[in-house]
């Protein structure tokens, strides 16, 4: 066993030295950054934990940055704004608020001055209460009193249709006292013919989507926008990332249109080079408001002036972001073949073992959610066996998943916001559609079993916790291979703190479901490691049983084995060196699937040559020489890859001109060897 070890040991090392260097002056392997300038940014260990061939790495000196802390309180009352008694009532008592957070007292007085605004903050620190208020504010304020058939006076758009319902609900509780102004909202999944019956009736404040406003300007007669006095663009950057470029252009010439003047918004907490592109073309002379900025943005409730416009943001002022002084950020380490076993210990850690605790998984796409939550749904409720204590687990201890993605019918999709929205305990697999804007109640894990594709991304997901003060944790799972991910946030000033494999797996001992004795002796010897990587086995076996169960499980499990493969090389260009599909090992990847064994056809052309090249022998590393490739060939035709050309050929022979002369197959490795209804010629 020792000779064994030492020589897994020596092959790992031969393997890591291409992307590791050797550091002498201290003995351990440091990263070579992107750019080759030497230096260690972040440094790898590794130790055995299941097996002699599964390597488990862990960051032993990772980079510490001081991260960029927003106040998000302030001791102002809303009450000490100039706002109507009657809206300052329903925000103390139907909202339960009574102080500003940072944002809001920036922001609520600029905007009731008639400023255009461009701000940032962080997530969860009451954005939308900050434009809400000043819009019910000016609107209830106007003489003669606005009425229903006048049509929009203010357009809000949010990316997605879960935001857009969650701002209608704020706006509609606001306007409790002043009952003469009706919001709407429309989105797409909700029929055409009731929205158009709606719009006919007016809307003065129209919470929307952008695809399907466009929709209705280019179907709908009686939409018009000649008294449009807000427009409002919340997580302006996601409207941009979704590629909705060309449907705000469509917006924003309708607006010009019918209605050149009127008060712009940008609302964001990550201000990219799009949203700066954006605020160009759409604000005029605009006040940047910024909760990170001392002197930008500072407004004084005792009346003296609103600050005066400041240029948009530089590109540099681009890299940082604010993250809220009550978020505990962590990264694991875990190899492919372990994923899935580490995300369900995770999840009984957490929610089985814990009380009151709401989590968020986010997946990189719609098939990942439908399989692990159907997976999840039949395998996970029934591991609830006798604890290791000896007591079985209690009712409030059981699982419960609910999922959310963008191919889920709307009546549904909004039952499971309203679902998980209400409730005290559960877990919500999603895609990004969840990542924005969404004000969740009491969720305190957001786990990321996909990496995201940009440090902004990062800083909305885990923006759905530690929303306005409140205590959240979230864990990001990464291969050995994408370690220096962790550089990368480093870079945006994202500190980020580590939660050791073995130490999340440790929670299966606790269960005696997952004891070995099924499959062998009544009574598991085995202890620490031993123990642990048995318990993950059983698990494991769970998950690969119930998806062999069927051949429909396990088509389901190949299509989302498809799907992050997919996803996995849609990774911007700035982080090909860490998520490169060719650094996948499809077959460890196939068991984070429930599959045994990786499926032989794959969709990404590039992953399917690789794993085709390495079968075959005739594709043989070119240091091999051409005598020995030649020797291959004739001791084995049928693996030179003849069999591809063979192929080919005949079908092109079948198809061809009658009378026409039949093509002949001609090996690429040797041309001597032609294959047709001509004799083979050998050299």
């Amino acid at each position: 066993m020792e000779t064994e070890n030492r020589n897994c040991a020596l092959g790992l090392h031969h393997y890591l030295k291409i992307i590791l260097k050797f550091q002498s002056s201290t003995g351990m392997f440091g990263c070579r950054c992107a750019s080759g300038i030497r230096g260690v940014k972040c440094v790898l260990s590794f130790s055995v934990l299941i097996g002699t061939d599964a390597w488990v790495l862990f960051i032993t000196c990772r980079p510490v940055v001081k991260q960029v802390q927003e106040k998000v309180f302030t001791s102002d009352a809303f009450h000490e704004l100039d706002l109507h008694p009657h809206l300052i009532s329903t925000i103390n008592t139907v909202l339960n608020m009574t102080s500003m957070t940072s944002v809001q007292k920036q922001s609520i007085p600029a905007l009731l001055e008639g400023r255009d605004a461009l701000v940032r903050s962080q997530t969860g620190s009451g954005k939308t209460l900050a434009y809400c208020i000043p819009v019910v504010q000016s609107l209830q304020a106007m003489k003669p009193k606005i009425q229903r058939s006048d049509g929009p006076y203010a357009l809000v758009l949010v990316p997605t249709r879960e935001l857009a319902l969650q701002s209608f609900d704020t706006v509609q509780k606001l306007l409790k006292p002043f009952t003469w102004i009706v919001p709407g909202v429309l989105m797409g999944g909700e029929k055409r013919k009731s929205e158009k019956a709606r719009l006919r009736k007016g809307i003065n404040i129209l919470i929307s989507t952008p695809g399907r406003l466009v929709d209705h300007i280019k179907s709908t007669k009686n939409i018009h926008f000649c008294r449009i006095r807000w427009l409002i663009l919340d997580e302006a950057d996601r409207i941009l990332d979704l590629g909705f470029e060309k449907d705000i252009t469509v917006i924003l010439n309708a607006l010009n249109a019918e209605c050149q003047k009127r008060q712009n918004v940008l609302l964001s907490a990550t201000l990219t080079e799009g949203v700066t592109w954006l605020a160009g073309i759409s604000l005029l002379s605009p006040v940047r408001i910024s909760v990170l900025d001392e002197h930008h943005g500072q407004s004084d409730l005792k009346g003296r002036a609103v600050p005066e416009a400041s240029p948009l943001p530089a590109c540099g002022e681009l890299d940082s972001f604010a993250i809220p002084e009550s978020l505990d950020q962590h990264v694991t380490l875990v190899p492919s073949k372990l994923r899935l076993v580490t995300l369900a210990a995770f999840i009984l850690q957490k929610c089985k073992f814990e009380k009151d605790q709401k989590m968020l998984v986010f997946f990189s796409s719609c098939e990942l959610v439908e399989f692990h939550y159907h997976l999840f749904l039949q395998t996970l409720p029934s591991c609830s066996g006798t604890l290791a204590s000896g007591r079985p687990p209690s009712a409030s201890t059981q699982l419960k998943f609910l999922r959310l993605h963008g191919n889920m019918a709307q009546e549904e999709r909004t039952a499971v916001f309203q679902e998980f929205s209400h409730c005290e305990t559960g877990i919500l697999l999603c895609t990004d559609v969840a990542a924005r804007g969404l004000d969740l109640p009491q969720v305190t894990w957001i786990v990321q079993y996909n990496a995201p594709s940009s440090p902004a991304e990062y800083i909305h997901r885990i923006g759905r916790t530690a929303r306005i003060g409140c205590h959240g944790s979230s864990l990001l799972i990464l291969a050995p291979s994408e370690a220096e991910y962790v550089n990368s946030l480093a870079s945006h000033k994202i500190n980020i703190s580590e939660i050791k494999m073995e130490d999340i797996l440790s929670v299966l001992t606790r269960d005696d479901c997952f004891k070995r004795s099924r499959w062998g002796s009544q009574k598991s010897r085995a202890s620490g490691p031993q123990e642990i990587r048995e318990r993950a086995t059983v698990l494991q076996t769970v998950f690969e049983d119930y998806v062999h169960s069927n051949e429909r499980r396990v088509s389901w499990a190949k299509k989302a084995l498809q799907a992050f493969i997919r996803a996995y090389a849609t990774y911007p260009r700035e982080l090909k060196h860490i998520f490169h599909v060719r650094s996948l090992h499809l077959g460890h990847v196939a068991k984070s699937f429930g599959l045994r064994d990786a499926p032989q056809k794959l969709s990404v052309t590039a992953v399917k040559r690789r794993k085709a090249n390495l079968n075959r022998p005739d594709l043989h590393k070119k240091s091999h020489s051409t005598h020995h490739r030649l020797a291959e060939i004739l001791r084995s035709e049928y693996s030179s890859g003849m069999e591809a050309g063979i192929a080919k050929v005949e079908k092109q022979n079948k198809h061809a001109e009658p009378g026409s002369q039949p093509r002949i197959a001609v090996c690429s490795r040797c041309p001597a060897l032609a294959v047709g209804k001509t004799k083979k010629h050998f050299p």
